[in-house]
């Protein structure tokens, strides 16, 4: 299949914009940019760009697939047969796609079922975007997020957990470094999983060639991950200026998700949001908010990761992150950067994904009007005229293809 997009606003990922520019896509990789109109071969779908944008797949590095984003999604997946979490795991992924989200990192499942859901998606059974998956989080016993992890206390087990996730097949390993939101009777602050034990996880992740991330919300817990060699730091709430000097030095990227606190302080208790989780929300967004600004300000590496699946925090919504972002100082290029050039670096695909270049994969997204100008289109499903993947069309409004 050869696909030609012709004469529109080309952002790239990267930072640059091409006004009148070029894509030509032949089977499932890029063949050519253009700053300026090109000839396209007779066989080719021509794609007209005039009055819109085409933009990489983007990259939604923290979502939670099996999550329903209901007022209370930790207490529907204990209650709910796997099966039932599966389907709606599925159609959760398809929203996602179909909203310009081509590739995902889901950061805790139930019972394997994220990889499952992978699978499908790569066999071509279900629409989804490409995942990476981390299987079941690693917690101690009681832990954050211990109704969809496994409960390991101590440099041994949490070194056998690690072991028994990345022989599951996992592609990142995911450790619990602190409390948090979600979890009654924990704490966002305080420190969970010790710094020794994290090294050990974290190790045997490494040994074996995967990733890792943690869910660290505290000043000590994120520290403590730091220290250990982790690679990316999941919201990030108490940061400081010692944790951000580590993450510049080390270049761990902040994957900050601040719709998941935004949904929650927004909906409420009249929603049906657990109390416990309002009152953590209101306390703690404030120094979420400061962390991040000066993340930014310092040079940390800021990736587009959204919690989806968290109450209201829908599947399918994801590209409101990027307000968020921009709600913290971010411009919307900046914005947009952070949802594809450097979530790809992030997940580890930035050689095939995150910027619309020669010889990288055709994930390719073409919205009416700009998003540099008005990023809310983004959210508009009307706006989203056509999504690819791979050089294979997902989605295509009818009027594109004409």
């Amino acid at each position: 299949m050869v696909t030609g997009f012709i004469g529109g606003r080309i952002i790239v990922g990267n930072g640059k914009v091409f006004e009148r520019g070029s894509v030509l896509v032949e089977g499932e990789r890029i063949a050519k940019v253009s700053e300026k109109e090109i000839s396209i071969p007779k066989e080719a779908q021509r794609i007209d760009l005039e009055g819109r944008s085409l933009l990489p797949g983007f990259i939604d590095c923290h979502v939670h697939l099996c999550l329903d984003g209901s007022p209370d999604p930790i207490g529907a997946l204990v209650r709910e047969h796997a099966s039932m979490v599966t389907l709606k795991a599925a159609e959760a992924a398809r929203r996602t796609l179909l909203a310009g989200v081509t590739t995902v990192r889901d950061m805790g499942g139930k019972e394997g079922i994220d990889l499952g859901l992978k699978a499908a998606i790569r066999s071509g059974l279900i629409l989804g975007p490409r995942m990476l998956a981390s299987g079941r989080l690693i917690c101690m016993t009681g832990g954050h997020g211990w109704q969809l992890g496994k409960e390991a206390d101590g440099p041994d087990e949490v070194r056998k957990a690690a072991r028994e996730e990345v022989k599951a097949g996992v592609d990142v390993v995911k450790l619990m470094a602190t409390g948090g939101v979600m979890t009654p009777d924990v704490e966002p602050g305080s420190e969970q999983l010790t710094e020794d034990e994290l090294r050990a996880g974290i190790e045997e992740a490494h040994k074996a060639g995967r990733r890792t991330a943690t869910h660290a919300m505290g000043t000590q817990g994120i520290l403590n991950a730091l220290r250990a060699g982790i690679d990316s730091i999941e919201h990030g709430v108490f940061l400081n200026e010692e944790a951000i000097s580590l993450m510049v030095k080390r270049a761990v990227p902040l994957v900050p998700t601040l719709s998941a606190l935004y949904h929650i302080e927004k909906k409420g208790i009249a929603a049906g949001i657990p109390a416990f989780a309002v009152e953590k929300t209101l306390r703690i967004k404030p120094f979420h908010l400061e962390s991040v600004r000066m993340a930014r300000e310092s040079g940390v590496c800021v990736a587009m990761g959204t919690d989806a699946g968290t109450p209201f925090n829908l599947h399918g919504e994801n590209l409101g992150e990027l307000m968020r972002l921009m709600e913290v100082g971010y411009s919307a290029m900046e914005a947009i950067q952070a949802a594809t050039q450097v979530a790809a670096k992030v997940v580890g695909l930035e050689k095939e994904l995150g910027t619309i270049e020669e010889g990288k994969l055709a994930d390719l997204v073409v919205v009416e009007g700009d998003p540099i100008e008005e990023i809310d289109i983004l959210l508009k499903p009307e706006a989203i005229l056509l999504v690819m993947q791979g050089g294979r069309f997902v989605k295509a409004a009818p009027e594109i293809l004409k």
